[in-house]
Order: C-alpha cells, then structure tokens, then sequence
C-alpha cells in the first residue's frame, strides 16, 4: 500500500528497470543510485550471477517448508557459518531484518533466563513490537504502544553509560556498530571493545545489528571485524539476498542452546537461498568489501574537500566505508529532491539533516566524482 499514512509515501518516479549502479525509470530516465534501496543492493541491479541461481532454483523448486532438508537451504546455512565472525555457528533464517532481530531478543532472553535488556538513544532496530521496543524515537513507537518493557536506553558511544547499565539484570545489549537512521553515527572502536567487556563480565548476550552495516558495506564482511570483536549474536538482512526478502540470526553456541520454540513458515526459502548464496559467493570472489573501502575512503576525502573549497554548507561528513552520512545545515530532503530531479542522483534521509549515502558496493570512483559534483552543484 502507498499513500499518505503508510511507512513508504510513493515517490514521482516510477522505475521499470535496474542494472548495475543504475535505474531506468518508464519514461527513459537513466538515474544513478546511490541508496540502494536502504542497502539491498549490493552487487548492483540484477547482478547476472544472482540472477541465474534464482532462474535455476525457481524451475527446479519454489518452496518446501523447513522439516524437509533442502539442498540450497543447507548450503546457506553452511555457507554464512563460514563467513561469520569468530564462533557464531549457529544459523537461522528469516524473511526480515526486525524479524531477525526479534529471534535475537527472544534468544538473549531464552539463553539468559533475563529480562532486562540495554539499547541506545538514536537506535532503529525494526519494526514488529519487539524490534520496536529496542527502537528510539517516538515517531516509530507511539502509534503502537504499549510496548514490550524491560528496555533502557544509554547514550551511543558513552561507555561509562553502558558500562553503568549492564548488570546482572541484563539480558542483552543491543548495539548498531554504524547507526543508519539514527545519522549514519558510528560507534567507534572502543565503544564497541567496552560493549564486549561488560556484557561478558555480566553474561549478558551482546547483540549487534549489522542489518545495514553488514555483508562488506563498511569495508569489511562485518562491521565488528573492525573492532576486532565478536558478539554472542549477529543479525543481518537488506543486501545479504540482494534484496530478496531474508534475515539472518548468527548465535554462538550457548544462545542456540537454549532458543526455544521459534520458528517461521517461509524461513530459507529455496528461491531466496540461492540468491543469498550467490550473492556472497560474488561478494567475496571479487573483493566488494575491498572496494566499498578504498572506493568509500576515497568519496569521503572528496566530499570533504569539495566542502572545504567550495564553502559548502555542509556541518560533517562521516562514516565508513560505502556508508556515508553528510550532516547538512539545510533540510536533507530538499536536497535529496533536487538530486534526483536536477542531477538524476538518488539518495536516502537519515533524520532531516542527514543525506545518506549507500550505493551499490561495485561502484568506481568515476561513480564518486559524479556524486561530488552532483553534490556540489545543489549544495551550492
């Protein structure tokens, strides 16, 4: 559904085709994105690899439910327990990111016999009541209270408020390495190092939502490879079946252990599978997380450049990776417009400062010079 009321107000722009780090639009307008539908995309629009694995899957089979072993399902599951970080095993699929991080509350909670859990103020963890819960600002949550309670909310980045909070009450930290709608913020190292510290000394679960910062977007596989961590439970989704619908909850042993009853009808689905599989089988084969870091070092150096000699009104240009946040001193959506309309550029919000940038993780600097000078000519 779209319209004025629904989560997604259908824009002017009606797409018919996607290739590589562009979309045709039905009236032939070529445009070069650099949102990748929230970071869905990252190999590019109908990369041709994923593209042949959906076709052979769906001809040989669409779907069996989740008793019956399925040979691209399997796969799957063997194949991101391999490119997890450290220990995290254990695998299981869902249709969504807030779906995958509802199995992580609810597996935190199981795994700890706690309630309490511990999330931060700017956070965006979903959706679904749970996920919503974990999730900061009003907008998303008071249409929909009451909502599950036992969450506290710390300051990012403040590790003596995180420290203070985590107790023997904890259940779970809920972390976002980078927070995407929060204004692309990231944590920092040692914030992250002081997240693994008092959740182990508490045993408390330490859950990191890689939901977007995730599948080589910041220039590694995981954004927590950076920190050189490993939580207790990972989530992923958007880019990680280019962009067909599925979420990933990565545990450690001793959260699997003690999961529960839960479950999910179309969780690994075959089709989704085999795209997910080829997608990482890509992503890793020709070195996209390499690229979104030397290609995302490189456009942010020049988007601050660009401010500096072009007095740009621009307050910060921050992130990591090809997950770039530009903090504006005017409204990020009247600068999003004109983009699109004048420069033929797509873009995301993250709050109504912040133009965010995630394009597709296969883009080349000739791809960044264009979006600079995009960039310059509506900024200035």
């Amino acid at each position: 559904m779209t319209g004025e009321g629904f989560v997604f107000s259908e824009k002017p722009i009606a797409i018919e085709s996607g290739s590589g780090v562009t979309l045709t639009a039905e009236d032939g307008t070529e445009y070069l994105d650099f949102g990748a539908s929230y970071a869905c995309t990252p190999l590019g629009h109908s990369p041709p690899a994923v593209v042949d694995a959906i076709t052979e899957q769906a001809e040989q089979l669409l779907y069996v439910q989740g008793s019956y072993p399925v040979a691209a399902r399997t796969a799957l599951q063997e194949q991101l327990a391999e490119v997890a970080p450290g220990d995290l095993s254990k695998v299981w699929l869902c249709n969504s990111g807030t779906e995958a991080n509802e199995a992580a509350l609810k597996f935190a909670r199981s795994a700890t016999g706690r309630e309490k859990v511990v999330a931060t103020q700017r956070a965006f963890h979903g959706r679904t009541l749970g996920a919503l819960s974990l999730t900061w600002k009003d907008d998303y949550r008071d249409p929909f209270g009451p909502l599950p309670g036992g969450v506290e909310f710390v300051p990012y980045g403040d590790e003596d408020a995180l420290a203070e909070a985590v107790d023997d009450e904890t259940a779970a930290v809920f972390l976002e390495p980078i927070q995407g709608e929060g204004g692309v913020h990231p944590a920092g190292d040692a914030y992250l190092r002081t997240a693994r510290a008092v959740t182990e000394e508490t045993g408390a679960a330490l859950v990191l939502d890689e939901i977007q910062t995730g599948v080589g977007r910041t220039g590694t596989m995981w954004a927590c490879q950076s920190a050189g961590i490993v939580p207790d439970v990972l989530t992923a989704a958007k880019g990680v079946a280019s962009g067909l619908p599925l979420g990933v909850t990565l545990c450690a042993d001793w959260i699997a252990e003690d999961a529960g009853n839960h479950g999910s009808t179309f969780a690994g689905n075959p089709v989704v599978a085999a795209a997910a599989s080829a997608t990482l089988t890509q992503l890793q084969a020709d070195s996209v997380p390499e690229n979104a870091a030397a290609v995302g070092g490189y456009l942010r150096a020049e988007l601050r450049a660009a401010v500096d000699e072009h007095d740009l009104p621009v307050r910060e240009v921050r992130g990591s990776g090809l997950m770039i946040g530009i903090e504006v001193k005017r409204g990020s959506m009247r600068v999003l417009r004109d983009l699109a309309i004048e420069e033929q550029v797509l873009a995301l919000p993250a709050g109504r400062s912040v133009v965010r940038l995630l394009p597709p993780l296969v883009i080349g600097e000739e791809h960044a010079d264009s979006v600079v000078d995009s960039l310059i000519e509506v900024l200035g």
